[in-house]
């Protein structure tokens, strides 16, 4: 009787703090998250306060709560909601982990924590938080791409925590960070993974259907959580950790196509115990630890805030979301949540980790949740900084780029024709290469020493003994980067001529535009490829060795696309004097539909220049009186205005300066999607509700 008092006490006393603290963090625009915290650290052992309640009751319940959070996300992600991503998404999720994995590794190592632990604080500061991203675009509702946007990379993000999971699990169990055990795990990780979504593919979706065409709510509930904790059961017996078997078991339960009413019945249930979670977090955080690895929790903080924009940007820009969409969704993503607390708890729970993960962990997360808000709401002003700092031919680049994504993707829908076997096989040459030079890496790594002692038994080194090893690894490695360079470039270049194909004969005026494409495409290329190598060499190199080496080789790169963007500048400005010329030679009093006809012409003479459209503007329209730096069209949109007619006057290539006045006709470029936002911006549409549907925009006397 006394145990079950003492049990009654402790949530109740854990729920009416979480209660109260949430509700302050509400009402102060925070996400409830922080309250939660908060509540913990309240009733935590370590302030001292009368408040405290049993710890082992919380955290039986808090596993409760992690069972069910992780539940809730699997049924908010689906095969069939993975088809709906979209590639872009993957390439910046894929792109952002890679990063922020081996970004928190390297620091972890430098602080000199071991290999297996190095790869928890890895996971820890790589995925973002759907819940505190969602409190944000509650209080500031984004255009309805960026949501999608952002969205789309938490649901690759949540595949990838998830396998994260199920790795850092069987890691930590077997110790063994090697490839050959990398290897194994692997492969039971697959058999695992394939049997139980064989089984329960067949099984799960057909019961849940039945159950829920009864029409009995209690049944539906009790059905979809007996399935969760089946699943959970069947992850735990087989050695895996049961976030892992909750997320499966959601998953599974939404390719029912009852999700939604799944979704409603258990989410108070989800509320409840994810509360209970968040608290038990922080009931872990001990002061005098954060005090003690101030360092270290600074040093994550600033990875966070400063690396993960950086990466998702990058990752955004490459995938052809362009500059300001890919900025908003960095700063949006710019901090760590619930993933990042069932990882650190899974290491623990496994003994993998040091105890400071936890509060290192929640510290993290606390500050970056406080500096969401305010990174979202300053990030149009950030991208608007960017461009501007940009020199002209970046800037001109960096508005056509998306349009050439585009035409890509068109390429790709129509199909290949003949260039799809060419790409996937320059792709496997690709990974090919990188493996061996991973291999030849780790080969030093772990075989030097030994070749080494050999060598000293006739030939005395002392101190320069693996100098000379990594020198030779080195001679030895430097064709293998070269080789994977080239075939980088012969994959960007296979890839640009499918968005911009040559002509069979004539002159080629898309040479320009293809061959920046083909530098940025390289870059794209190598920096995934070699995130990849340095997540698989991490453990075998000093701290950031790898990743100087991968920056050099990106730089000279970028020294590269810098000479192919001032070439496109020039065959930017002729086309600019031709279409000003197609412009001036209308006939008098022909209508709009000769200047479309020419700009039309003119898109298959000038290939690269991506969607051309003449935007005229009208007396009212709220561009009048205002230079283009003024409307920062180009940061806002990623269009660029090419030329400006002005009756007889023909402006081209014109400049931040150039004031926009009632019966111009702008010439636009850039993607079909920022083209058409540019022309509501300058016509007004958007701002009369008539846009593309991205909700209001800020008016140009606003900006």
């Amino acid at each position: 009787m006394e145990s079950s008092h003492a049990f009654l006490e402790s949530l109740g006393i854990t729920i009416c703090v979480a209660a109260a603290t949430s509700w302050l963090s509400v009402r102060l625009r925070q996400p409830p998250v922080l309250g939660y915290l908060l509540a913990g650290l309240i009733v935590g052992p370590y302030l001292g306060l009368p408040l405290v309640t049993d710890r082992s009751v919380i955290a039986m319940l808090s596993e409760l709560g992690v069972i069910l959070l992780m539940f809730f996300l699997g049924l908010e992600f689906s095969l069939r909601h993975l088809l709906k991503v979209g590639p872009r998404a993957f390439v910046i999720a894929f792109l952002e982990v890679g990063v922020m994995v081996f970004a928190g590794l390297s620091v972890a190592r430098a602080f000199g924590f071991g290999g297996v632990q190095s790869l928890f604080f890895g996971g820890v500061v790589a995925i973002a938080s759907t819940t505190i991203i969602a409190k944000v675009f509650e209080d500031q509702p984004p255009p309805r791409a960026l949501r999608q946007l952002v969205l789309g990379v938490l649901i690759v993000e949540d595949l990838l925590a998830v396998f994260l999971l199920a790795l850092f699990s069987a890691i930590a169990k077997t110790g063994d960070a090697s490839l050959e055990g990398l290897g194994d795990t692997a492969l039971r990780l697959a058999l695992f993974l394939g049997g139980l979504l064989l089984v329960g593919m067949y099984l799960v979706p057909r019961l849940v259907q039945r159950v829920v065409a009864q029409n009995r709510p209690e049944t539906t509930l009790l059905t979809s959580v007996g399935v969760c904790f089946a699943v959970v059961l069947a992850s735990a017996h087989f050695g895996y950790s049961v976030a892992l078997g909750a997320f499966l078991a959601g998953s599974l339960v939404a390719e029912s196509g009852e999700e939604k009413r799944v979704e409603h019945l258990v989410r108070p249930l989800k509320d409840l115990f994810s509360a209970v979670f968040f608290v038990a977090v922080g009931m872990s955080i001990d002061p005098a630890v954060l005090l003690e690895q101030w360092p270290m929790a600074l040093l994550m903080t600033a990875t966070v805030l400063l690396l993960k924009p950086l990466a998702v940007a990058f990752g955004g820009f490459v995938a052809g979301a362009g500059i300001l969409p890919s900025v908003r969704a960095g700063m949006t993503m710019a901090q760590i949540g619930e993933f990042s607390f069932i990882i650190a708890g899974l290491g623990l729970t496994l003994g993998a980790v040091d105890a400071s993960l936890y509060p290192l962990a929640v510290a993290v997360s606390a500050i970056t949740v406080l500096t969401t808000p305010h990174m979202a709401r300053h990030a149009e002003r950030v991208a608007a900084w960017i461009d501007a700092t940009l020199p002209r031919p970046l800037q001109t680049f960096v508005s056509l780029y998306a349009s050439w994504i585009e035409d890509l993707t068109r390429a790709r829908a129509r199909g290949a024709l003949g260039h799809g076997a060419q790409v996937r096989r320059i792709t496997a040459l690709l990974l090919v290469d990188a493996g061996l030079l991973c291999g030849i890496v780790i080969a030093a790594a772990v075989g030097g020493p030994e070749i080494l002692d050999r060598v000293e038994s006739w030939l005395p080194l002392g101190e320069l003994g693996m100098e000379l090893v990594w020198i030779s690894a080195s001679l030895l490695a430097a064709p293998f980067v070269l080789t994977s360079i080239r075939l980088a470039r012969a994959l960007g270049r296979r890839l640009a001529q499918l968005a911009l194909p040559p002509p069979a004969e004539g002159v080629d005026f898309a040479n320009a535009p293809r061959r920046a494409m083909t530098m940025a495409l390289e870059i794209a290329i190598v920096a995934g490829v070699g995130v990849l190598c340095l997540l698989v060499t991490a453990p075998f190199l000093p701290p950031f060795g790898g990743a100087a080496v991968l920056a050099l080789v990106v730089l000279v790169l970028a020294v590269a696309l810098w000479r192919s963007a001032t070439n496109l500048q020039g065959h930017v400005r002729a086309g600019s004097m031709a279409i000003l010329d197609a412009l001036g030679r209308r006939a008098p009093g022909a209508g709009a539909g000769s200047g479309a006809l020419a700009l039309e012409q003119l898109r298959e003479l000038l290939p690269g220049l991506g969607d051309l459209q003449s935007v005229p503007i009208e007396a009212g329209a709220p561009a009048v009186g205002h230079s283009l730096a003024e409307l920062r069209l180009r940061a806002r949109t990623g269009a660029s205005v090419l030329a400006i007619r002005r009756g007889e006057e023909l402006v081209s290539d014109p400049d931040g300066r150039s004031v926009l006045a009632a019966g111009d006709v702008l010439v636009l470029a850039g993607s079909h999607e920022a083209v058409e936002h540019a022309r509501e911006l300058l016509t007004g549409d958007a701002l009369s509700g008539r846009g593309n549907g991205n909700g209001p925009r800020p008016s140009v006397q606003d900006v």
